[in-house]
């Protein structure tokens, strides 16, 4: 039975939306496991022809092609498809990826039926992801800190989860709610990956679907104001979920980074200073369980910052 929902979020990327629907139409049994397709255009400003064709020519793809007039960002317009996914299981995918092999979506569709993760109650699983371009493994997409350790297992439980490609349980957001929709782009992730553990999940990575992305630039935000955005939002994250030291150091290591990465830029840190040093005054506290905690020392979480 179909149980799998395919959410893909897109913004002006009309080419390789089309490659990720060809893909996903080669792919083995692909209408025996998806039950659906979830395509959002996030209110995009190139043209989605060759898109819409290839979605009228193949009606046998079941894809809901939905254009908003207002770009959501990730976390709204993840929020947007989840109301609206009707599978059991959420296979979210970035609008540049490609499965390197054709029977991907058979084993994405049998993962969490894996003795491993049904006894220790995982909830979301990122999948093994590498530049489309050189086949070298994504590092900023591999869900731990710890890489030269953890690079080469097939499989362990972690503490995030990374954004472009994961498999997720539908119920989950019963439990936990839904994304953070103040994070217009960035450490989304991690604010869910907390709920998620709190509630009792796990979360894991798996290395035996292939996921290629070619993470290309068009239309996304400056790298100023990306570094910002994350450098405020990891923060946010810290502040809510963790012991309140792990804001104070996460704010100050990523004013370090923000200022590496974007040539001593003082008028932006300042900018983005004055908000973070704002936050205990605007946002609520949330501090997750002493198990939860443990659980994240336990996978050699990396909490600092």
């Amino acid at each position: 039975m179909a149980a799998l929902s395919i959410l893909i979020i897109t913004y002006n990327r009309p080419i390789d939306t089309l490659a990720l629907l060809e893909n996903l139409n080669e792919q083995q049994n692909r209408l025996h496991h998806v039950k659906e397709i979830l395509l959002l255009n996030n209110a995009s400003t190139e043209s989605y022809i060759t898109v819409e064709k290839f979605i009228s020519n193949h009606p046998e793809l079941p894809v809901q092609y939905v254009v908003h007039d207002k770009n959501l960002g990730v976390a709204g317009g993840r929020n947007f498809l989840i109301k609206k996914a009707k599978g059991d299981f959420l296979l979210v995918l970035d609008d540049d990826v490609v499965f390197e092999k054709k029977d991907a979506i058979e084993t994405v569709a049998a993962l969490f039926s894996q003795p491993r993760f049904i006894e220790n109650n995982t909830a979301v699983i990122t999948l093994n992801i590498f530049y489309y371009d050189t086949n070298e493994r994504q590092l900023s997409a591999f869900p731990h800190k710890d890489i030269e350790n953890y690079k080469d297992k097939h499989w362990f439980f972690t503490y995030y989860f990374t954004g472009a490609a994961h498999l997720m349980k539908r119920e989950l957001f019963d439990k936990t709610g839904f994304y953070p929709e103040d994070f217009f782009y960035g450490m989304e992730e991690y604010d869910l990956s907390y709920r998620v553990l709190d509630t009792g999940y796990t979360l894991a990575y798996d290395d035996s679907v292939k996921v290629l992305h070619k993470e290309s630039p068009t239309g996304r935000v400056s790298n100023a104001t990306k570094l910002g955005m994350m450098w405020l939002n990891k923060s946010k994250v810290a502040w809510r979920y963790l012991p309140k030291k792990y804001f104070y150091s996460t704010a100050f290591m990523w004013s370090l980074e923000y200022l590496k990465k974007t040539g001593f830029n003082i008028n932006g840190m300042f900018a983005i200073l004055s908000k973070i040093l704002n936050i205990p005054k605007t946002e609520k506290r949330f501090p997750i369980s002493e198990k939860s905690l443990q659980y994240l020392k336990s996978n050699n979480a990396r909490l600092w910052y």
